[in-house]
């Protein structure tokens, strides 16, 4: 199992920053990628970004965050990061971290969520 922790969400205003963190914990060492999904009310959860964990760091984004949003990774600490620039009202949503195991095609661990609010 492993087990994922989002921090940093909050209210911000259109053209702000903000940095999202996910602490990992537990079976770390199955994991091959790292990333971050959204969901905004009344809307599917969507990809975000991810990133390779335990060997390539390769990196990935939807083209609606791509050139404003950041992921990244810090494996002495079992953390990954989504730094967001430039945020939209778009963006608003609850964000998730989640983890895919290298036996696995799909994210099978995620965290409780974090919530964005950028107001229009």
């Amino acid at each position: 199992q492993v087990q994922l922790v989002e921090s940093g969400g909050g209210l911000v205003q259109a053209g702000d920053s903000l940095r999202l963190s996910c602490a990992a914990s537990g079976r770390t060492f199955s994991v091959a990628t790292m990333g971050w999904f959204r969901q905004a009310p009344g809307k599917e959860r969507e990809f975000v970004a991810s990133i390779g964990w335990n060997g390539s760091s390769r990196t990935n984004y939807a083209d609606s965050v791509e050139g404003r949003f950041t992921i990244s990774r810090d494996i002495t600490k079992n953390t990954v990061y989504l730094q967001m620039s430039s945020l939209k009202p778009e963006d608003s949503a609850v964000y998730y971290c989640a983890a895919r195991s290298s036996d696995s095609i799909s994210f099978r661990y995620w965290g409780q969520g974090t919530q964005v609010t950028v107001p229009s």
